[in-house]
């Protein structure tokens, strides 16, 4: 019964300006506008196990994304060139579609099958390539182990 009350009075009271600005935010709070990205980057990384594409603008701003197994291939089919070619189609095609991507600039990292058949899906779509650049990291022993020079 207390409880009936206070939400009663609670309904009762007037907006204060904490309630008006998180319900003004509430309302404009919405789909974001798309951007108009002329040319931007593809990321694709090829592992033995997956293959992930990400298109960004020149900014690092992700645009879309997709991965072989986002597109349904379980298990060791997530790993091969066609996954790949499924994958890299479907992320550039959304930035094709709702931003406008007309070229961009690859970037390869990995050891993966997918690597060749995502860059050639890329220029299949009918985006421009500019550049391609293998961005893989490469082991060079590491730091010196602390403590490792003693006479």
């Amino acid at each position: 019964m207390a409880e009936e009350e206070i939400i009663k009075t609670a309904a009762e009271a007037p907006a204060t300006e904490a309630t008006e600005v998180t319900a003004k935010a509430a309302k404009t709070k919405g789909k974001k506008n798309k951007r108009n990205v002329p040319s931007g980057q593809v990321h694709i990384q090829a592992t033995f196990n997956n293959t992930i594409i990400s298109v960004t603008d020149k900014k690092g701003e992700i645009l879309s994304a997709s991965s072989a197994g986002a597109n349904g291939f379980r298990g060791s089919k997530k790993g091969t060139a066609y996954a790949a070619q499924v994958a890299a189609e479907k992320a550039v095609e959304i930035a094709k579609k709702e931003h406008g991507m007309n070229s961009a600039e690859v970037f390869v990292k990995g050891i993966g099958l997918g690597r060749d058949s995502a860059i050639r899906a890329v220029a299949s779509v009918g985006v421009k390539i500019d550049s391609i650049t293998d961005v893989t990291p490469i082991a060079h022993g590491g730091v010196r182990p602390k403590g490792e020079r003693k006479p």
